[in-house]
């Protein structure tokens, strides 16, 4: 069996009853971006160095806007910052660094990110529980109920993340899983081997073409790339055009689990 990493898009069913909850939880992971930014910025005026994502979970994790958010929804945000800035500094192409995510008094809807520990998925029913932060909890048993809808071909199962999405008029779910797909015993004299390590080399065979090997170093740039572009180019009312096709291009890459 090969197991690999499968991201399905699900809209909300019971969108009406979630969608303040959620704006709640985009409005913040803004904020926490906008703190991160600030403290990226102060040290690059320092010493001219920007942190990595260990350090600005290090020395955020007691600010209050960090317990807007599950943990691992606000250490998503900083991540995603810093892959964002990362792709800046690593690139040639003369943008501006990833900017703050205001506009105005207002904070638009930034992705959200729930890791497994902030999720409990209920298949038979089609829903996801997906945990708050402790700010925006009303009590301990306060979370965001989410009925879903996919494709009918898609089995949902072994769901590592669950990303609430605003699409510009909505909000809509993207739930990362792991997939097992059965692999035939390879027949004949040609294999192909790949190594599934990003920091070396991916082995690509096509039929009746030439096979070639793909750096994995180039696998981290273009996640930093789009990365990048997926958040710098978000706006108030939603992602732009250019963070829609940032994030296609992304979803359509090679993802090594």
């Amino acid at each position: 069996m090969l197991e690999t990493t499968r991201t399905y898009v699900a809209r909300i069913t019971n969108h009406s009853q979630v969608r303040d909850d959620l704006d709640q939880c985009g409005f913040a992971a803004s904020k926490l971006w906008n703190v991160g930014r600030y403290y990226i910025q102060q040290r690059w005026d320092d010493d001219g160095e920007i942190p990595d994502e260990k350090e600005l979970k290090s020395e955020l994790k007691d600010h209050e806007r960090y317990s807007d958010l599950h943990s691992q929804s606000s250490q998503r945000v900083l991540e995603a910052l810093a892959e964002a800035f990362n792709g800046w500094y690593n690139s040639d192409d003369g943008n501006n660094p990833p900017g703050y995510r205001k506009r105005g008094d207002r904070h638009p809807r930034t992705t959200v990110t729930w890791k497994q520990k902030g999720i409990k998925h209920d298949d038979k029913h089609g829903q996801v529980r997906l945990s708050k932060g402790f700010n925006l909890k009303d009590g301990r048993s306060d979370f965001i109920l989410a009925e879903y809808e996919t494709r009918p071909d898609v089995q949902l199962e072994n769901i590592q993340q669950v990303r609430a999405v605003w699409n510009g008029d909505r909000w809509e779910l993207h739930l990362v899983c792991k997939k097992k797909i059965p692999v035939k015993d390879a027949s004949g004299e040609k294999t192909a081997g790949i190594d599934l390590g990003i920091s070396n080399y991916l082995a690509i065979d096509y039929e009746d073409a030439p096979s070639e090997l793909y750096p994995g170093n180039v696998l981290k740039e273009d996640k930093h790339y789009f990365t990048r572009e997926e958040y710098q180019t978000e706006g108030e009312n939603g992602p732009s055009k250019r963070a829609r096709k940032a994030r296609q291009r992304l979803s359509g890459s090679v993802q090594i689990s």
